[in-house]
């Protein structure tokens, strides 16, 4: 399983390619929240502050209408209904072309993990994944205990006013 700053020789930068709803259970959250993908949204943007070197792009699928949203070191891209996110992934992974050799796709999904292999993607499952994000940051590279940007309120903002709301 790849650490963060194993990915990218040069600037030792990771850019991590994710399946989200594949990710979202093997975090243990409820695919059926209406909330998930806040949810997970929020724990990627906990993960990045802790490990500096962690760039995400997280693709979501059955979206009413196309859609990115930009949180910091997080990107989100909603897929529209008619398309999936493993095809998202997949054409994402063509046009990396050999720039793919600096990713790391994180799926359970098969099909995903053998279109990475053969563009020379390093490959983790979600279940892996999730494991990294629970564990605690190497000493190299300290919590940052900054005050987190105004997306990032935001989007905490949405997941407890609607627990509040439940």
């Amino acid at each position: 399983m790849p650490g963060v700053a194993e990915n990218n020789r040069y600037n030792n930068q990771v850019h991590y390619i994710i399946d989200g709803h594949n990710l979202i259970p093997a975090l243990g959250l409820n695919l059926a929240d209406p909330e998930d993908e806040e949810q997970l949204l929020g724990l990627l943007q906990a993960f990045v502050r802790c490990h500096k070197k962690a760039r995400i792009t997280v693709y979501f699928d059955t979206a009413p209408q196309a859609q990115t949203r930009n949180l910091g070191s997080v990107k989100a891209l909603f897929v529209p209904l008619g398309s999936s996110a493993d095809a998202a992934i997949m054409a994402a992974l063509r046009r990396a072309k050999k720039a793919a050799r600096n990713l790391t796709v994180v799926s359970s999904d098969r099909q995903i993990q053998a279109a990475a292999r053969a563009a020379h993607a390093a490959v983790m499952s979600s279940q892996d994944f999730a494991a990294q994000m629970r564990a605690r940051p190497a000493a190299s590279e300290p919590y940052d205990a900054a005050y987190p940007s105004a997306d990032e309120v935001a989007a905490w903002e949405v997941i407890f006013n609607n627990k509040k709301n439940s």
